[in-house]
């Protein structure tokens, strides 16, 4: 069983903090949505719970193990991460894209193993990507390319996914294409997976935990139905929300929303100061 979670987290750019004190935990076998405003540090948090960033102050524990006091290839055999936007090396292939996420389990010789080869078989399988093998990764789709980024943290073998923005700039379609797929990942694999999404209908909709984030702290935690409601999104985002229950999901969903009159005072200030 892998565990994720922050202690007193702080983390900041030169003077500026983004983060304070933030004790987070990412449940264990289920789906963890992070929702926010632009610039409250969702992203942040993500980079820094998967050492990409150092804090300036606090812990992430994985496994009851101080995250950046670890090995790299440690880390990386137990989590991986996809980033918001990555790109490939132009001309590389699918398959070769995919191979990279067995890096961790490689010797010193870096040569792929018959294991490494059915693991990467599997990867593509289950993201549907493998009559793309050959294909190069600047060939495909938007949606295609997200599937086959995710085949290659598949390909690490970690019980822990962290994805940063996975749906940005896919249409509608795309969007449930790599959901559905994270969602299937989760029952049938029983991966544990951590998402920074934008859109607060799909955070309802596939979260098991969701998390609202304001100017780098904690606004609530819990359920979708505990978090997703007009009072919370108001203290998150600053708008007056009307939130039901989606009749095909069972799920809370925003169904419109306005600014709250602060928020709209404050933006017609803004306006005229210009």
């Amino acid at each position: 069983m892998v565990s994720l979670l922050t202690e007193k987290l702080n983390i900041g750019y030169g003077d500026v903090d983004i983060v304070k004190e933030l004790d987070l935990e990412i449940p264990h076998g289920k789906i963890t949505t992070i929702i926010g405003p632009n610039g409250c540090g969702k992203s942040t948090i993500l980079k820094t719970m998967s050492r990409i960033l150092h804090p300036k102050s606090g812990f992430v524990y994985l496994d009851g193990k101080a995250i950046h006091k670890a090995s790299t290839k440690e880390i990386a055999k137990k989590m991986a991460i996809l980033p918001q936007s990555p790109e490939a090396p132009s001309g590389l292939t699918v398959a070769e894209l995919v191979s990279y996420g067995r890096f961790p389990h490689q010797n010193g010789f870096g040569k792929l193993t018959s294991h490494d080869r059915d693991v990467i078989h599997w990867a593509l399988e289950v993201t549907g990507m493998s009559a793309f093998h050959e294909r190069t990764v600047d060939a495909l789709s938007g949606g295609q390319r997200q599937r086959v980024w995710i085949a290659m943290a598949l390909a690490q073998e970690t019980d822990l996914l962290l994805l940063d923005e996975p749906t940005t700039y896919l249409d509608l379609a795309h969007q449930l294409e790599v959901l559905e797929l994270l969602d299937k990942l989760n029952k049938e694999e029983g991966r544990t997976i951590a998402i920074v999404i934008h859109d607060l209908n799909h955070a309802a909709r596939f979260a098991h935990h969701m998390v609202a984030l304001r100017s780098g702290q904690i606004v609530k935690e819990g359920t979708p139905e505990e978090v997703m409601t007009p009072d919370i999104l108001a203290k998150t985002f600053g708008i007056d929300a009307e939130v039901v229950q989606d009749p095909r999901t069972n799920r809370p969903i925003c169904i419109t929303y306005d600014l709250l009159k602060s928020n709209k005072d404050m933006t017609r200030e803004v306006s005229l100061a210009r």
